[in-house]
C-alpha cells in the first residue's frame, strides 16, 4: 500500500459533499461546501477523513510520522477534475483545416469534402496500435498536468468493426497502464462512411447488427454514442442505434443539436440517455424534456470557441433544471485542447455560468455523466483519493486568471503523480 498523505491547512477545501447520488441542478450547482483551513487524510487509495485541520489532527495525531505531509497553506484543494467527453484515441492531426475555417469553410463543408472526421478516420485506420497508443498517451499526460484524473474516451474514428475495436483496445490498454482512469464509449455512428453515403441506413444496420454486439461481447465499452445531426444520423436512426445498444448493455449518450436544431435533445430524453452533449442549438422543449428526465447536458464551449460559433446557453439550461457538466471535447478537428481549466473559463465567459457552477460541472456532475458519481467528483470519505491542489488562494481566482493552469499537485488513487506542475 502507498504511504498515507496528509494535506494540511488549505485556504479552501472544495468538498462538493452531498452530490454522490445524483447530479446537482439549479441553485445546488453553487453549493461547493468549502472548508476554510481544511485538511484531508488519504490512505489505501481512498479519502479517509476531511475536515478542519484541528479535526483531522485530533483523529490522527498519533500517526503523523506515518504520512507524507503536504502543506496547502494559501492554496485550494479540490476533487480531481473529470472530463466526460473526449475523442482521446486517434492518430494524426488536422491543422490544415484550421486555416480552411479561417478562410470561411464550415465544419460540415470540410467534412463533406472528405476532411473532418473522415480525415482522422483514414489516419487512424492506417496507424498501428502502438502509434495510436503513443500519441494518445501523450495527450493523457497533458490532461494529468491540468488536474484531470478521470476521462471518457470515445471511438468513432474507425467506422468499421475492425478499426473501432482497435481504438477501444488502445483505450483499454491505456486504462490499464496510465494512472488516469478511462471510461470507454463506443461511437461507431460518428459519421457515415463514404461507401454508404447513398444508403446510410445500410451502415446503421451494420452498426446495430455487427458492431454493437461484438463490442459488447468483448467488454470494450460502457456507453454507446451517436452523432445526431443533419447530414449525419437522423433522430430516428439515432434512436435505433441507441436502443440497440441498450439491448446489449451499453448505456446511451448522444451528440445532439450541435450545428442546427434537430431534435437531438428530445431524442436523448426519449431513450433515457445518460447525457446529451454539445446542445448549441437545443430547443427550449428539448431542454425541458432533458430536465424532466434527468439527462445531463455535457457542454463543450471549446468546440464553439474553436469553430467560431455561438456557445450553448449554459445559463438557460441550468435555470431550466438541466444538470450541466463541462468537457474539453478533446479531438483533432473541432477542439484540439486538453485544457479543462480553459474550458472552465469559457463556461463563465461564453455561457453565463458562475465560477462555482463550472467547478461543479467539471467534478461531481461530470462524474455522473459517466456513471462515476459514487467513486469520484467530490472529497468525501470512502471515495477515491483523487485530489488536485491549485496554486490560488480561493476558487474565484481559477476563472479570474483565464487561460492559466493553476495545477500544482495531482494525487491519483492516493499517490502523488504531479508535483510542482511536473509529472512524477
Amino acid at each position: 500500500m502507498s504511504k498515507a498523505i496528509f494535506i494540511r491547512n488549505a485556504n479552501e477545501v472544495i468538498t462538493l459533499k452531498g452530490g454522490s447520488d445524483a447530479p446537482l441542478t439549479k441553485e445546488r450547482m453553487e453549493e461547493l461546501h468549502i472548508i476554510k483551513g481544511g485538511s484531508v487524510w488519504l490512505e489505501d487509495g481512498n479519502i479517509q477523513a476531511v475536515g478542519t485541520d484541528e479535526e483531522i489532527l485530533a483523529d490522527y495525531q498519533n500517526r503523523l510520522d506515518e504520512a507524507e505531509v503536504i502543506d496547502a497553506r494559501g492554496k485550494v484543494v479540490a476533487p480531481g477534475f473529470v472530463d466526460p467527453h473526449t475523442h482521446l484515441v486517434f492518430a494524426g492531426s488536422r491543422e490544415n483545416e484550421f486555416n480552411m475555417r479561417l478562410e470561411g469553410s464550415s465544419y460540415m463543408e470540410i467534412m463533406n469534402a472528405g476532411g473532418g472526421i473522415h480525415a482522422t478516420t483514414r489516419a487512424t485506420r492506417e496507424a498501428a496500435h502502438e502509434q495510436i497508443f503513443t500519441e494518445s498517451k501523450r495527450r493523457l499526460d497533458k490532461f494529468l498536468l491540468h488536474g484531470v484524473t478521470t476521462v471518457e474516451a470515445k471511438s468513432g474514428y474507425g467506422l468499421s468493426l475492425e478499426h473501432e475495436m482497435k481504438q477501444l483496445e488502445v483505450a483499454k490498454k491505456l486504462n490499464n497502464s496510465h494512472c488516469i482512469d478511462i471510461v470507454s464509449t463506443f461511437m461507431g455512428a460518428h459519421a457515415v462512411p463514404g461507401d454508404y453515403k447513398e444508403n446510410p441506413d445500410q451502415f446503421v444496420d451494420i452498426v446495430i447488427n455487427e458492431m454493437i454486439p461484438k463490442v459488447a461481447e468483448a467488454g470494450l465499452a460502457e456507453f454507446n454514442d451517436v452523432f445526431c445531426e443533419h447530414g449525419v444520423f437522423t433522430p430516428e436512426q439515432s434512436k435505433r442505434i441507441l436502443e440497440a445498444g441498450l439491448k446489449h448493455g451499453l448505456k446511451p449518450k448522444i451528440h445532439a443539436d450541435e450545428i442546427e436544431p434537430y431534435g437531438g435533445a428530445e431524442t436523448a430524453a426519449e431513450v433515457g440517455a445518460v447525457s446529451a452533449d454539445h446542445l448549441l442549438k437545443a430547443s427550449d422543449e428539448g431542454m425541458k424534456m432533458m430536465a424532466d428526465k434527468g439527462v445531463i447536458g455535457v457542454l463543450l464551449p471549446g468546440t464553439a470557441f474553436f469553430l467560431m460559433a455561438e456557445s450553448a446557453n449554459g445559463r438557460k439550461m441550468i435555470d431550466t433544471g438541466v444538470p450541466v457538466a463541462l468537457s474539453t471535447d478533446c479531438n483533432p478537428g473541432s477542439s484540439p485542447t486538453v485544457s479543462l481549466p480553459l474550458i472552465m473559463n469559457l463556461g463563465c465567459l461564453k455561457m453565463g455560468m458562475t465560477p462555482a457552477e463550472v467547478i461543479t460541472a467539471t467534478t461531481i456532475n461530470a462524474a455522473h455523466a459517466i456513471n462515476r458519481g459514487h467513486e469520484v467528483g467530490s472529497i468525501e470519505v470512502g471515495k477515491k483519493a483523487d485530489v488536485v491542489i491549485l496554486d490560488v488562494p480561493n476558487y474565484m481566482q481559477l476563472q479570474y486568471h483565464y487561460g492559466v493552469n493553476h495545477t500544482e499537485t495531482v494525487i491519483k488513487g492516493g499517490k502523488v503523480v504531479v508535483n510542482g506542475g511536473r509529472l512524477v
